[in-house]
């Protein structure tokens, strides 16, 4: 077990430390020399039975709060250290709040340096440490009297925190590993060692971690946990972890080492914010602050999300823009100070670290953020669902809720949850909004054949963009797909209409189709231009451009330029090439490249592919074209023309 220690200067952290363990926690030759805590420092001591008590010591000086915030988050236990002779401090009362808003609901008191009070002065302050504690999460916490120099107390509140620490049961959490890093240095012969807490998960000797503010992958090659050689490193821990491959110029203070290679920094995170009531003036729309999260330390902005000022005492939805980048995960604690870094204003917790580009404050994301805003990941997931109406991005609900594979495949099958995977996303829907867009597409493809009764039916693009509902591209052809699988929908030559829709050729049509289908397809890959088919069958170029106009409605042809009509299968077969040779070079195809492939002239290439463009196939830079989505989420493959 970690115990995090806290309380104002000089009131004897660091020597209650070393008289509980026999260890100095003060390490640097400033502290030594200036007699005070500068930076955190650790001290451990073994309780047998692979049991371990460990201290993270920090500074009580005022100037040194942001390293007092590195040692303290993460932690589920902290010993407050108040001096009997000085009483609650500046420092006491911030390091309480410090506490008291990062959720660490577990505490003991030190009442230190009691040899030099009376028993009335004792009386005294422990009522007055009872008090200020009654209005936080540690009412009710043991208070033991102590003094580091005669050693008086020392022995009882040694046994408290080794009964504690013994009957300590260590979280070992079903999330993705995350060490929040706040010391970096190198040993010779060993390389790279961070240290930090574990916030999440277990990682193991041997595992492939990475630094979440480069990506940079590496490996752990050792592992001290609580200050042992260990094989594995778990919640709650500290952990010392010895790296390869990696520069300790990239690593900072703030960092985290991450299992995941999505949990990337962001510089924007929607919270819940809480301003302490000790606070004079409610705090104000984008009022500068200073942000405490994990071990990093940054600057930033406070946009209140509903109404523009927080009263002291309460909380209320905000988003957080910072001026640099830190990663973060829903339910991560914070702590925000003043402009000046003098003064703690209040904290929080995060709740999504993938805010919309715009309307931040708009009724529907409030009410996601509240939807979210649950530490059930069951209850979140499904509230979130019923809100969501183009549905719930499951690779950013993962990522935000640190959930592994497994956990948030559970959680759709708990929740019955509709899955559109398509290769931008995998979006969820819940039954009762899927079943609606449904319903909404099948209406707007009814309305389409009324105003057109002449043409078979629109393009999955023409249909999408007929949509009042502005529902994405991906999710649409997931929906189509669907429709045609249950059959409440037909395509026939890239055309979609109802299963009771029906338009033929006139019988003069017909017999003239019989002729040119033929053509069309004997080189299909290279169908004749319309001079060229026009003589074939001895009739006026346009009489056979308007012929194909009228084919093209039912779906039987595709124009693709101001001459050429492909039949529809063999225009698809042809996207479905370009998809195979794209997969195949993955520098992206050239014009010569699709033209060796499909066996056709220059010019033809060009055309064609000029027509993959416009259809959303590929995309150009250069001489270049790459794939830009599936060939069948454009092109459906039919039944061949008769």
């Amino acid at each position: 077990m970690i115990v995090a220690t806290a309380g104002h200067i000089d009131h004897g952290k660091t020597l209650l430390v070393r008289a509980i363990t026999g260890i100095d926690a003060d390490r640097l030759p400033e502290e030594k020399k200036r007699g005070m805590t500068i930076d955190l420092g650790f001290a451990y001591t073994s309780l047998g039975h692979n049991k371990v008590l460990g201290f993270v010591d920090v500074p009580g000086h005022e100037k040194f709060i942001g390293n007092m915030l590195a040692g303290v988050t993460g932690i589920d236990y902290s010993m407050l250290v108040i001096a009997a002779d000085d009483g609650p401090m500046p420092q006491t009362l911030e390091h309480l709040a410090i506490i008291n808003l990062l959720g660490i609901k577990q505490c003991v008191i030190a009442l230190t340096k009691i040899d030099r009070v009376n028993t009335d002065r004792l009386i005294e302050v422990t009522a007055a440490i009872n008090s200020l504690l009654g209005s936080t999460n540690l009412g009710g916490s043991p208070i033991y009297p102590v003094s580091a120099v005669t050693g008086e107390g020392v022995k009882e509140i040694s046994n408290h925190l080794y009964n504690v620490a013994n009957n300590y049961s260590e979280n070992f959490s079903s999330g993705n590993f995350r060490l929040a890093i706040d010391r970096a240095f190198t040993i010779p012969g060993a390389g790279l060692v961070v240290t930090g807490t574990v916030f999440s998960g277990v990682i193991e000797v041997g595992s492939q971690v990475f630094l979440s503010s480069t990506g940079q992958k590496t490996r752990i090659r050792e592992i001290h946990s609580n200050n042992k050689k260990s094989n594995q490193g778990s919640t709650g821990q500290r952990c010392a972890i010895n790296l390869s491959n990696i520069d300790k110029a990239v690593v900072k203070r703030g960092d985290w080492l991450v299992s995941s290679p999505n949990i990337m920094p962001v510089n924007k995170i929607d919270s819940e914010l809480h301003v302490l009531n000790t606070e004079i003036r409610p705090l104000i729309h984008w009022t500068p602050v200073h942000l405490h999260l994990g071990s990093a330390h940054v600057t930033g902005n406070i946009a209140i999300l509903e109404g523009n000022s927080i009263d002291p005492g309460t909380s209320a939805l905000v988003q957080i823009l910072l001026d640099s980048q830190i990663s973060a995960l829903s339910f991560d604690r914070f702590i925000i100070r003043d402009q000046s870094a003098q003064r703690t204003l209040g904290g929080g917790h995060v709740i999504d670290i993938f805010p919309p580009r715009r309307r931040r404050s708009h009724p529907n994301r409030i009410a996601m953020l509240k939807a979210l805003n649950n530490n059930d990941d069951n209850i979140a997931f499904n509230s979130s669902l019923k809100l969501s109406n183009f549905g719930l991005d499951l690779h950013k609900f993962s990522i935000n809720r640190n959930l592994t594979d497994n956990q948030i495949k559970q959680i759709i099958k708990k929740n019955e949850a509709i899955i559109i995977d398509s290769t931008q996303s995998k979006t969820a829907f819940h039954k009762i909004i899927w079943q609606q867009l449904k319903n909404d597409t099948l209406a707007a493809l009814d309305i389409y054949h009324t105003k057109n009764n002449e043409i078979l039916g629109p393009s999955i693009d023409q249909l999408h963009k007929s949509l009042v509902n502005n529902i994405p591209e991906n999710t649409f052809h997931g929906l189509i797909n669907e429709l045609l699988n249950d059959q409440s929908v037909n395509i026939e030559g890239g055309l979609l209409h109802l299963p009771n829709k029906e338009i033929q050729l006139s019988s003069k049509d017909e017999k003239l189709w019989g002729v040119v289908l033929p053509l069309l397809i004997r080189n299909p890959n290279q169908p004749p231009v319309i001079h060229d088919l026009a003589k074939e069958v001895n009739l006026q170029p346009e009489h056979i451009n308007q012929f194909l106009h009228r084919a093209a409605n039912l779906g039987l042809v595709i124009q693709i330029s101001k001459n050429r009509f492909y039949e529809h299968n063999s225009l698809t077969e042809l996207a479905y090439s370009f998809e195979t040779l794209s997969k195949e070079l993955i520098d992206g195809v050239t014009p010569s490249n699709f033209r060796d492939h499909a066996g056709m002239g220059r010019n033809l290439t060009i055309e064609l592919l000029e027509y993959f463009d416009r259809s959303g196939l590929s995309k150009r830079s250069g001489n270049i074209r790459t794939l830009v989505k599936p060939a069948q989420e454009i092109f459906k493959r039919n039944k061949k023309n008769k």
